[in-house]
């Protein structure tokens, strides 16, 4: 079975090199496809170095496509029979594609996601090898002791010869924080303890993604219209169309982390819209209000608060009194216009009875 990583990457080259660095020595090779998204730092240089040391391909847009555009034209590029998509400031555990070539040998359809970590050391850094800060991060890095500024950059050396010992300082999640630590937690446990449960889709990542190419092609890719969240809204579609969502147990990623550039799907809401849309189901709504309740804050109805991707399904699934618009619009989220659900003849939830709030 032939395997490509497809790795979107925008303006990130120093973590681009240590990323393609950890896919330079998977135990089971793979092709290698680098969409740079439009990128104006020195990402060819990085391609260009990388392209000498391993085989690699590069799809460059000279203005960016987003996230989406990006891992379709990788996937266009690709010829394996399985494509695995990862992020540019992401690194590949040393088994990364041989844990997922291993999911999809069994001919099962499967959309398989694998465990995804990050590194909180990394944020001020705009050249986590050499601890390079990023423009108005000078200062912060400046108070480490030199010992401790060593232990928070991450080399090629390591990557290459000592790879637990970026293991050791890795924590659960995307990113730092108590919410996205609980949300890995809860995703992991439901692909794990809950393979039937019905939003699985949900567990989605954007990174350590992977599904057969065909599979991918026929449902027509990833939603361009979609920037964030375009991940569970294609495995939303593969799982209508008969796949299901697998842990790959062992496939692990490290995320680079960095404090500015990301994007809060709870801040920026504009997904919703085109992704409810698309999918009129109350389980879709209620996506954002199951991660806004993910860590305490004394404005969530208590009543409202959904636990696990379970919950979420059975929330989904009615019985209940919350009026799930009045949660979202306490909480500070938009309203999704009910009517595109009524036209499709799909419940958009119950409505009738107002939430109490504290």
């Amino acid at each position: 079975m032939r395997m490509s990583v497809i790795v979107r990457s925008k303006d990130e080259a120093d973590r681009l090199r240590l990323a393609l660095a950890s896919l330079e020595r998977q135990s089971t090779p793979a092709e290698v496809i680098v969409v740079d998204d439009g990128s104006t730092d020195h990402t060819p240089e990085v391609l260009a170095a990388a392209a000498r040391r391993m085989p690699l391909t590069a799809v460059t847009h000279a203005l960016a496509r987003g996230r989406s555009g990006a891992a379709n034209a990788g996937a266009q590029a690709a010829t394996g029979d399985v494509l695995v998509f990862m992020d540019g400031d992401t690194l590949a555990g040393p088994d990364l594609v041989a844990r997922h070539a291993a999911l999809h040998a069994t001919g099962i359809a499967r959309v398989g996601r694998g465990e995804t970590f990050h590194l909180r050391c990394t944020r001020s850094m705009l050249d986590p090898e050499t601890g390079t800060p990023r423009p108005g991060e000078e200062a912060h890095l400046a108070r480490l002791a030199p010992d401790e500024l060593a232990r928070s950059t991450v080399r090629r050396a390591e990557i290459v010869g000592d790879f637990a010992a970026i293991v050791r300082r890795a924590e659960p999640g995307i990113y730092p924080g108590a919410g996205p630590r609980r949300l890995h937690e809860l995703e992991i446990d439901a692909l794990r303890r809950h393979p039937d449960c019905g939003v699985l889709w949900a567990a989605a990542s954007g990174s350590n993604l992977s599904v057969r190419r065909d599979a991918f092609l026929r449902c027509g890719g990833f939603d361009e219209s979609i920037d964030i969240n375009e991940h569970r809204e294609l495995a939303l579609r593969l799982f209508e169309a008969g796949a299901r969502m697998a842990i790959v147990d062992g496939a692990h990623t490290f995320h680079l982390t960095h404090r500015a550039g990301w994007r809060n799907p709870l801040v920026d809401t504009h997904w919703e819209e085109r992704f409810y849309r698309a999918h009129p189901r109350l389980e879709v709504k209620l996506l954002a209000v199951f991660w806004a309740g993910l860590t305490p804050r004394a404005d969530f109805p208590p009543e409202a608060r959904i636990a696990s991707l379970p919950e979420l399904e059975a929330a989904a699934r009615g019985g209940s009194d919350v009026d799930w618009d009045a949660v979202r619009r306490h909480i500070g989220l938009p309203t999704l216009d009910p009517a595109i659900a009524s036209r499709s003849g799909l419940s958009a939830g119950p409505a009738s009875q107002p939430v109490s709030t504290p």
